[in-house]
């Protein structure tokens, strides 16, 4: 283990953030990393515990715990702290393809397995994974491999979302030569265009696909396999075909008024404005000087409101259906389960700042959107909602008429989350699907040599599970072509 002492001696102790005022002035990243030395005690604080529940990767209650990857966290914290982060870089390589991309978007399940956190504040996982990735890249760490011995097997990966990307490194790796399909511009899929670049700067994706160009993935980009001739093509000219399209189809609102002009999906609103960021232009969807009401209150949500305030826009709300969680944990939600409190995100932060306002509004929904003659929006009609639970112990919904109330809205963007993959992908394929789900057996869907995998299968989830199933299905895959793996 690292220092013995280390979690007694030093208290935790976060990268850096850019002061508000300053960072929405611009989209760039806003977390300086600490000196090297601060690094080292922060590392010093893990305690290498006997039974590490940071890598344990658990579902407790309906959300994980622990890091889905089983990263081998107290080894590299303890290489940090020894200051070997060759050695660091090598084990971290060892779980996970993308930890310069964890290391910036993911929500840290880990640390909120982490034993320190019972007492006191959990050791600084994230933020040591950073450092450790950084590292590498900037010492020559992280480069092409060069000598692949290659199988003559060829691979088809439809989507470069994480799940997708993942997939390709690890087959690439093994010696399948593999060929990446993006319907978008560049590669990245939500990473790219559903992520703004504060959060996740889109040159560091390209940095990481550069880097695989290098070792012999090839991408094609503009390409939407859509159809069934194509889709044929595919299956005749590669021994196994990916699906890797991610759960695209958004949540809609269904109120009246829907039809205004001036309501967004929340993901094409992210996305127009990182092509407009990357193209150097204006974008086609701007909240400057605009009323701006985020209906959802996700991590989306949250990317809306900073987004929205970067832009100009002169108010922002935000509406959350589920009541306020408690600050400290309640009882029955028990460590190391997800801690189901209060947080206040990077872009709620910025509009307490900006706005003087906590912009979220829990128990509140739409009842209806409100237009001019022009059918501009102008008015959202709002409700509170009210919970019980019936006699099976269900809860249930029900809106308070009372409260009902109208304010002035020019933006809305619906961030209520995903229901599913689209169906063009499926269909052209001719696969089974269930609710917005591929239906698979392991990774493996109702046709012969195709494979689904990431948010097409499971459903919307989180980057670093987009790796895990990466992952997975390269064994599985790798063990359809060659009949054994070693992945």
């Amino acid at each position: 283990m690292g220092k013995k002492t280390g979690f007694m001696e030093y208290k935790r102790q976060d990268n850096q953030e850019l002061d508000v005022n300053a960072r929405i002035k611009g989209y760039h990243e806003f977390h300086t990393p600490l000196p090297h030395a601060l690094r080292q005690q922060q590392a010093a604080r893990c305690m290498d515990c006997g039974v590490p529940f940071c890598q344990s990767g658990m579902v407790l209650s309906g959300m994980v715990t622990g890091c889905p990857l089983h990263n081998l966290i107290p080894e590299w914290n303890d290489m940090v702290y020894r200051n070997h982060l060759d050695i660091a870089f090598q084990r971290l390589q060892k779980t996970n393809n993308f930890p310069e991309f964890t290391s910036r978007v993911c929500p840290a399940p880990c640390e909120k397995a982490c034993t320190c956190s019972l007492h006191a504040d959990a050791v600084s996982i994230r933020d040591n994974e950073y450092a450790i990735s950084e590292y590498a890249y900037a010492n020559g760490l992280m480069k092409a491999q060069e000598r692949i011995v290659r199988s003559g097997k060829r691979v088809a990966v439809i989507g470069s979302g994480p799940s997708g990307l993942t997939l390709a490194d690890q087959l690439n790796q093994r010696g399948h030569a593999v060929t990446v399909y993006e319907r978008a511009d560049r590669a990245g899929g939500l990473l790219m265009y559903g992520i703004p670049n504060m959060k996740l700067d889109k040159g560091i994706i390209e940095r990481r696909i550069s880097l695989m160009k290098k070792e012999g993935v090839s991408f094609r980009f503009c390409e939407e396999i859509a159809d069934k001739k194509r889709a044929d093509k595919l299956l005749m000219a590669y021994d196994a075909v990916a699906l890797a399209c991610g759960a695209r189809k958004p949540r809609d609102i269904q109120v009246p008024g829907r039809e205004a002009k001036g309501i967004y999906f929340a993901v094409d609103y992210l996305s127009e404005q990182t092509h407009a960021l990357l193209e150097q232009r204006e974008t086609a969807i701007s909240a400057q000087g605009k009323r701006v009401l985020v209906i959802g209150g996700g991590d989306t949500g949250n990317d809306c409101i900073a987004t929205a305030i970067r832009q100009g826009c002169s108010d922002v709300v935000q509406l959350e259906m589920m009541p306020k969680p408690p600050v400290e944990r309640p009882a029955g939600n028990e460590w190391p389960q997800w801690p189901r409190v209060l947080k206040t995100d990077y872009g709620q932060q910025e509009c307490i700042e900006v706005f003087h306002k906590d912009p979220r509004l829990f128990q509140t929904t739409v009842k209806q959107f409100l237009t001019d003659a022009q059918g501009q929006l102008t008015q959202v009609e709002l409700i509170e909602l009210a919970f019980h639970e019936d006699a099976t112990g269900r809860r249930i919904m029900q809106e308070k008429q009372e409260t009902k109330r109208s304010i002035d809205v020019d933006l809305v963007l619906i961030a209520a989350g995903f229901i599913g993959c689209e169906d063009a992908v499926m269909d052209a394929f001719g696969i089974q699907s269930e609710r917005g789900r591929v239906l698979t057996n392991g990774y493996r869907t109702s046709r012969e040599k195709v494979f689904s995998l990431g948010d097409m299968r499971r459903g919307q989830s989180l980057v670093v599970w987009g790796i895990v199933e990466g992952r997975e299905c390269a064994r599985e895959i790798d063990a359809y072509l060659m009949g054994y793996t070693n992945l």
